[in-house]
């Protein structure tokens, strides 16, 4: 049963997503009187005089959002959440249950070994806890429930020794090795008893088709050794004896592969300088040269089953049964008597020299029945963890070899504070959203061991560490580890999240100095939302200074039309935007984390251009990077959206389970979570975007239900529920809302003038069945890149409109024919019937960028005016441009709004006048731009 949302959770929930501060009269379009701070409440940050509302708080209703919605809340009720534990179980040894982890980024075979897995989990447990706030369905917090105790049996298995995973075997019981467990057997030291004849055996069913995974591995290294392995690179299994490393190697190969999932026999036998191999009773291999024998190589350091000297070999995944070793060779027939059954049964008798049927059901210890008391040991590879808060779905060892790096590898050490990160984060958010306190415990034993772990450490290191691409990358850990000592409170975790200050990016962006040139976006973006968390938790000035400093050095100066930002994930120059365009562009992963960013900045420093930024990159980019169709086993986000011209989205990157698709299970299920904040004391409300929602104000009494088709209608109504309340709406006037921002209260307007990118102050005594309207006029403009004017990006309010057409060559438009007088481009465009936001120009269509679809699509195009055009009448006249490429018609038209005609005509005459005296247009020419400006006919 699903446990209900408590007023705790509701509390802590809105608390911890956001720092905020109220926003002055400045920032509003009539002058709003701004309230005494109150002290902060339990939990709250004195510093935090705005906060956000939860997402229980905040319906959403019809429209885009919630489509988009719909369709990853049906992925998070069907996805088989044990494919996600397969990985976590599998380190620790348990059962998977059968489950098939889900590849790619979450799994051993993706890119670099797998060396993520583990961050896509977090990530779906965060989609989880805000669909469960979201929506309040038991299913999510069901499955909240089934990880966050899988993940506890996942701890507790790590604290302790390994246990055998008993399986149904060959004859009996057997030992199962599941892959990614990095269990082996340790055998006693004196098991070969320097024989001068052997014969190994063994039942073996393997899981994977790695290459060198070992059977038998006897040796003190890499140059003294004797192995059976269970395929080699060419897929066959191998024996080989050596005192002098691989090139000295005396061997056996097989001639066919083991099949997977199904029990094979194989056996070796060697005396008397010849060795045979055989696979299932047949012998497959024999080498009358082999001189070497285990009295040559003497005692061994190493005698294991499952695992190689080798550090790359894999350790063997799947199962054992029945393993002998005998001091002597046997015979053909002998061998073949043990496929029927096991060696106690038959004529050979046990091993003499070790026996270990694997019939255990539990405990780590292998009984030896050979007589000798050579009990096995099953162990891990890394040894155990450093601290009992140790959580992961890979041994410690990427932590450890993290420590002493000089330099980035990914295919060794791949960010593993960044998956700590999520999983961290997973953890907190189903903790405030389902009150499971197992879910905090093992948040803050997390944190424990990382403490543990770094505080140990010189901060010289830690500043290495940090400082590696890739493998020092931590994500928003900062921010997460705030967040628990809010409400832990213990001075450990605060002094944990001030280890990972990198103070060469600290210092740089509190001076204001761009250093970003070169660097990874999505390793940093992150990194300041925790500066601004860490500046709530110590007062320090100079976390929210270089975070605010920061942000600015990505807005405008790096970021794309659509509200993106990053070329093939990393920076370059500021204010190159053409220049970096390809199909690599904007990483999803950091509109994501950019958003985060401006919301938290947004509490501490009332400016709207931060919700400004919100609206553009969440009706763009983030809205765009989920695709409108349904899919069981994948979320369906793109990583990159290549901004090329004729680019076609991949909604399926890479091999799958990607930060990017990870960050898209979380956008989609948290449209609404920006949509309004209130000031601390209740006195005002702000409404940051228009989306249809309904709003449950629990402290003042009053719903908030906001009925709009935004952005397709240009406006949207706010009807109040419950009251009185006396309180203030901000409401904000986008910077783009120059064709006119309009508010009525129960029909009758309000007094005051909304200046674009403000908000627009209505205080009053609210009661039930009162009515704001807001009206707010959209015009089509452009937007030029800023290293080349002729790149442009069109816009109708909010809405970014991309051509859908093939590539490669870039869309040619021009915009001036049949501009308004307001200036407004639309005229221009030819709607499409029944496709609102869709339009025609020159043939091609244009479309919201925030539709996901496959089609290929320009989001910036060239801008060509090659003549002068008024009112779709042709002058004839060539648009001369000067130096930097602005034309005359750019010159005239920058004048618009035009009161009417009249307006336009004169200025066009005096822009003529001042090109003809510069030597940039005849007379003549002029004389007809004119003329044909006066007897063209516009659109208002």
């Amino acid at each position: 049963m699903a446990r209900p949302l408590s007023r705790r959770t509701l509390f802590q929930a809105a608390a911890l997503t956001a720092t905020a501060t109220a926003v002055s009269a400045a920032a509003t379009g009539r002058a709003v009187a701004a309230p005494k701070t109150p002290a902060a409440g339990p939990g709250v940050p004195a510093a935090w005089t705005v906060r956000p509302f939860g997402l229980e708080d905040v319906a959403l209703g019809p429209g885009v959002f919630a489509g988009k919605r719909r369709l990853m809340l049906d992925h998070a009720r069907g996805y088989d959440v044990n494919r996600l534990l397969q990985v976590f179980r599998a380190n620790a040894g348990l059962s998977t249950l059968g489950a098939v982890a889900p590849g790619g980024w979450e799994g051993l075979d993706g890119e670099a070994n797998g060396n993520l897995r583990g961050h896509y989990t977090g990530h779906f447990l965060t989609m989880l806890a805000q669909a469960y706030r979201g929506t309040g369905e038991p299913v999510f917090a069901d499955r909240i429930g089934t990880m966050v105790g899988a993940l506890t049996e996942v701890r507790e298995a790590l604290r302790h020794d390994p246990a055998v995973l008993s399986t149904g075997g060959r004859f009996g019981r057997a030992a199962e090795n599941v892959r990614g467990s990095y269990h082996y057997v340790d055998l006693p030291a004196a098991v070969l008893a320097d024989a001068p004849a052997l014969t190994l055996s063994a039942w073996v069913r393997p899981a994977h088709d790695a290459a060198w995974a070992r059977i038998f591995d006897f040796g003190d290294d890499t140059t003294r050794y004797l192995y059976l392995a269970a395929r080699t690179a060419n897929g066959v299994p191998r024996f080989a004896v050596t005192t002098s490393g691989p090139g000295g190697e005396q061997g056996l190969d097989g001639t066919a592969p083991l099949p997977l999932g199904e029990w094979s026999h194989l056996a070796v036998t060697l005396a008397d300088g010849t060795g045979t191999l055989y696979v299932n009773g047949t012998a497959v291999a024999r080498n009358t040269a082999i001189t070497l024998t285990p009295a040559a190589l003497g005692t061994l350091t190493n005698n294991w089953l499952g695992r190689s000297a080798f550090p790359a070999d894999p350790v063997f995944a799947g199962a054992f049964e029945d393993v002998n070793v005998f001091s002597r060779a046997l015979t053909a027939a002998e061998v073949a008597e043990l496929q029927s059954r096991r060696a106690a049964d038959a004529s050979t008798g046990r091993g003499d020299l070790a026996s270990y049927a694997f019939d255990e059901a539990t405990g780590g210890t292998f009984a030896d029945g050979s007589g000798r008391g050579l009990d096995a040991t099953l162990r891990r590879t890394w040894g155990a963890p450093s601290h009992p808060g140790f959580l992961a779905a890979y041994p410690e060892t990427q932590f450890i070899e993290l420590e002493s790096m000089t330099g980035s590898d990914y295919t060794r050490v791949w960010a593993p504070y960044y998956t700590a990160h999520k999983i961290l984060r997973g953890l907190l958010d189903a903790y405030l959203a389902t009150d499971d306190d197992r879910a905090l415990d093992l948040a803050s034993g997390m944190c424990d061991w990382m403490y543990a772990r770094l505080s140990a450490l010189p901060a010289a290191t830690l500043q290495r560490m940090w400082g590696l691409f890739s493998s020092g990358e931590f994500g928003g850990i900062v921010e997460a580890v705030c967040d628990l000592h809010t409400i832990t409170g213990r001075a450990e975790h605060l002094a944990l999240a001030r280890l990972f200050d990198l103070d060469r990016l600290i210092d740089a962006c509190a001076a204001n100095t761009d250093i970003l040139d070169g660097l990874h976006a999505n390793q940093h973006i992150p990194i300041f939302t925790g500066l601004v968390r860490l500046h709530d938790e110590t007062g320090e000035e100079r976390y929210l200074t270089a975070a605010k400093n920061f942000w600015g050095m990505v807005v405008p100066h790096r970021m794309y039309a659509i509200g993106g930002t990053s070329s093939g994930e990393f920076w370059k120059a500021r204010d190159v935007i053409a220049g970096t365009i390809g199909d690599t562009t904007a990483e999803s992963c950091c509109a994501y984390n950019m958003l985060k960013l401006s919301r938290t900045l947004f509490f501490h420093e009332q400016d709207p251009s931060y919700m400004d930024y919100y609206e553009r990159a969440l009706y763009n980019q983030v809205l765009g990077s989920k695709q409108d169709r349904p899919d069981a086993e994948k979320p369906l986000v793109t990583y990159f959206i290549g901004l090329t011209p004729g680019h076609v989205r991949d909604y399926t990157p890479k091999q799958g389970t990607t930060c990017c698709e990870g960050t898209g299970l979380e956008s989609a299920t948290k449209y609404q979570d920006s949509v309004y904040f209130a000031k601390a004391d209740g006195s005002a409300l702000y409404v940051n975007l228009y989306s249809a929602s309904r709003l449950t104000w629990a402290e003042r009494g009053v719903t908030v239900t906001q009925t709009t088709r935004y952005p397709q209608e240009q406006g949207s109504t706010l009807t109040i529920g419950g009251g009185p309340a006396s309180c203030t709406l901000l409401l904000r006037v986008p910077s783009w809302a120059t064709a006119g921002f309009r508010v009525t209260v129960n029909g009758r307007a309000v007094p005051g003038t909304p200046v674009p990118g403000r908000y627009f102050g209505v205080s009053r005594t609210w009661r039930d069945g009162d009515t704001v309207r807001i009206s707010v006029p959209f015009r089509l403009r452009v937007e030029q890149a800023l290293d080349d004017p002729s790149l442009q990006a069109l816009f109708h309010g909010p809405v970014h409109l991309v051509a859908r057409r093939p590539g490669p060559g870039a869309v040619r438009f021009g915009l001036y024919r049949n501009a308004g007088l307001s200036g407004d481009l639309l005229p221009t465009l030819t709607p499409v019937p029944d496709k609102p936001l869709h339009y025609t120009l020159d043939g091609v269509e244009l479309a919201p960028f925030s539709e996901g679809t496959e089609d290929p699509t320009h989001a910036y195009f060239r801008r060509s005016e090659p003549r002068v055009i008024f009112g779709m009448s042709d002058s004839g006249v060539a648009n001369p441009a000067r130096g930097d490429g602005t034309t005359l018609l750019d010159e005239i038209w920058a004048g618009a709004p035009f009161s009417g005609k009249g307006a336009l005509v004169t200025r066009v005459r005096s822009t003529v006048d001042a090109w003809v005296s510069a030597g940039l247009l005849s007379r003549a020419d002029g004389d007809k731009v004119v003329r044909t400006a006066r007897e063209a006919t516009y659109a208002p």
